[in-house]
């Protein structure tokens, strides 16, 4: 099976051509470009540089969320278009397992954290070991003191990825439990670890015609979440 995933949830972006669990090609980029500009030129130049045709793609992947609302929009519909265009099956994909995918050659736990503002991060927990990931916790919003709250017990190194872990390691929950804090090219969710979630969901039955397919929002936007602070003042 062959999988192209994309991924555009934070500032940089990524996509990634998956073909029977083997990684053909990868392009990442973070600018200060929108990825309306950079996602669809790194698709086309991984067509190239694989010697692939869009009509070859048996699956179309991306990270549905949560993270940046504008982002994940314009990943989902990316793929909408493409998958729509071909009829074929389309999978999203949480953000935060997206991390922990590329993160299987770890044992230990997984605390997947990205800054959600106002207080909060989107976090998800992961136990790995000999190469299999287990999800421990639902994707949620939470303080980051839930977060390392919810770690504290569950023993084992315990490695935190994603944009918000710089920002976690530092804060004295999370810094008494010893934490890794792994570098960034590791840290960061890719395509790639979009595409290997896909491939997993694909087995259980989870995927989806792009008609069906859409963001993941564990928020409101700032935008209702004030129109409705306003209505109930």
């Amino acid at each position: 099976m062959r999988i192209l995933a994309l991924e555009s949830t934070a500032v940089a972006g990524s996509a990634a051509l998956l073909d029977d669990g083997k990684l053909l090609g990868e392009f990442f980029c973070n600018t200060k470009l929108t990825h309306s500009q950079t996602l669809m030129p790194m698709v086309e130049n991984l067509f190239a540089c694989t010697q692939t045709k869009l009509e070859d793609v048996d699956l179309f992947a991306v990270t549905a969320g949560p993270g940046s609302f504008t982002g994940v929009r314009i990943g989902v519909a990316s793929v909408k278009g493409m998958a729509m265009a071909l009829g074929k099956p389309c999978a999203g994909v949480s953000t935060l397992e997206a991390m922990a995918q590329n993160l299987t050659f770890l044992d230990g736990v997984v605390c997947a954290l990205m800054d959600a503002r106002c207080g909060q991060v989107y976090n998800a927990l992961f136990r790995v070991h000999g190469g299999e990931l287990t999800r421990l916790t639902e994707d949620r919003a939470l303080s980051a003191e839930q977060a390392a709250a919810d770690c504290e017990p569950l023993g084992g190194p315990l490695y935190l990825a994603g944009d918000g872990a710089a920002l976690c390691a530092g804060k004295e929950a999370f810094a008494r439990l010893s934490p890794v804090l792994l570098p960034e090219p590791l840290r960061y969710q890719r395509a790639s670890g979009a595409a290997k979630a896909a491939l997993a969901a694909f087995a259980r039955g989870e995927a989806v015609t792009a008609d069906r397919l859409a963001p993941i929002y564990l928020r409101l936007p700032q935008a209702e979440r004030e129109l409705k602070r306003r209505l109930q003042g």
